[in-house]
């Protein structure tokens, strides 16, 4: 089978179409047949070697796979020729993917393949930021960084359904579009104008109760300074490739509150509280009312050119990687 493989860390170039065995699923096992691959900026950090317990190279990235099930160890009680999307701890852009059963999902009424790689960690993160660390509420205001990324245009959806106000930044006028057709009621362009003065006009110098951001950074402490007094950040990823310090000083004497969210952590620690979500979440991508925004498809051979286009903030909503 076709995977693709990272040889060492480094840039977009370091990674390498081969040919390798296709596994064998073990007792506990499934074995996808991989019609379409998620990519997440977690995979970009993998491959820079900048993401803390990541896999060390070679090895074949990946944590989203989109497909049908081919094989079944002996003891899964699961139909071979389901749809099914799963998150794995690697090895989603090949042809054939394992995963174990608790970690997979049917795939959601009539939704394609290149959707579904998109659904489990853009839209369980985004609710788990938003309501289960973030503890948003209807008339709040919720201020979600790359608003028109894979993460951003689910959490955009939710927050503007749950009733929140709703202010999203992006770097270009279509992301900005995307972002207002999907409930951003205040899409700002970070790139010429200061969101934080954007946000401070807007609100009367009020400021927003909650902040998604995915960047770290310097945008974390802007995000801080966007926020009213008691507000909350929740930080779940530095796309800029920059953490930040938290400041405890600040968050004192100014009663703000810094949350961290991890998908893969969090689901290990208590499965219950992320998974909780998996049913309204479902109910909403099967009856239309939640859409997964597929941004750009790659063929698998060219998963290089896919994480340069993300890479160079080209992309909106989710890309995805298509071995077939």
């Amino acid at each position: 089978m076709q995977t693709v493989l990272v040889e060492s860390f480094g840039g977009a170039e370091t990674m390498t179409v081969t040919e390798q065995e296709r596994p064998e699923p073990g007792p506990e096992q499934v074995r996808i047949e991989v019609e379409a691959a998620g990519i997440n900026f977690a995979d970009i950090m993998q491959r820079r070697g900048k993401y803390p317990g990541g896999p060390e190279p070679p090895y074949v990235p990946g944590m989203e796979a989109a497909g049908r099930i081919d094989a079944t160890g002996e003891r899964v009680n699961l139909d071979e020729g389901d749809r099914v999307v799963a998150t794995v701890p690697g090895g989603a852009y090949a042809e054939y993917a394992l995963a174990d059963p608790q970690a997979i999902f049917p795939i959601p009424g009539e939704m394609s393949f290149d959707e579904a790689a998109g659904f489990p960690v853009q839209f369980l993160t985004a609710h788990g930021c938003l309501f289960g660390w973030g503890g948003l509420e209807a008339g709040e205001r919720v201020l979600i960084q790359a608003a028109a990324g894979g993460v951003g245009t689910a959490a955009v959806q939710l927050a503007s359904q749950a009733g929140a106000e709703v202010f999203g930044t992006a770097s270009t006028a279509e992301k900005l579009d995307l972002a207002s057709e999907l409930g951003c009621d205040h899409p700002i362009n970070y790139t010429e104008t200061d969101f934080v003065e954007e946000i401070g006009s807007l609100t009367d110098g009020k400021g927003v109760d909650l902040v998604l951001d995915g960047v770290g950074g310097e945008t974390f402490h802007e995000s801080l300074d966007a926020l009213t007094p008691f507000g909350r950040v929740v930080t779940y990823g530095a796309a800029s490739g920059d953490t930040a310090t938290v400041d405890t000083g600040r968050l004192l004497f100014e009663n703000k509150t810094v949350i961290g969210y991890h998908l893969g952590r969090a689901r290990s620690a208590d499965p219950g509280r992320v998974l909780e979500a998996v049913p309204e979440l479902t109910e909403g991508l099967t009856s239309g009312d939640l859409e997964v925004i597929v941004g750009e498809s790659f063929p698998l051979d060219e998963a290089s050119a896919a994480h340069e286009y993300i890479e160079n903030r080209q992309s909106s909503g989710k890309v995805v990687l298509n071995p077939r």
